[in-house]
């Protein structure tokens, strides 16, 4: 038996909602106790990514030479920015 829910806010509690189908097919009745297992949905992982724009090819080293001359630039911005504060 598994449903899938999400956790909502209430007041300052969290809950769930069961659909009703879910609950008529379960024959779950009001005030009636139940054990609950929990099981995150897994967001999707990186390595599934790759590959989904094919021809757009990225070298990684012109990537690393970019990031590092953004922050060269913004710590320069800064680094003036202090010397004149």
């Amino acid at each position: 038996m598994e449903v899938e829910v999400v956790v909502r806010r209430w007041g300052n509690s969290l809950g769930v909602t069961l659909p009703k189908g879910f609950v008529d097919k379960q024959r779950i009745k009001e005030n009636e106790r139940l054990v609950l297992g929990i099981q995150r949905e897994t967001p999707p992982r990186v390595a599934g990514i790759f590959g989904l724009a094919p021809g757009w090819k990225i070298d990684a080293q012109k990537a690393k030479d970019n990031a590092r001359g953004e922050d060269a630039a913004r710590d320069k911005k800064i680094s003036g920015f202090l010397r004149n504060h």
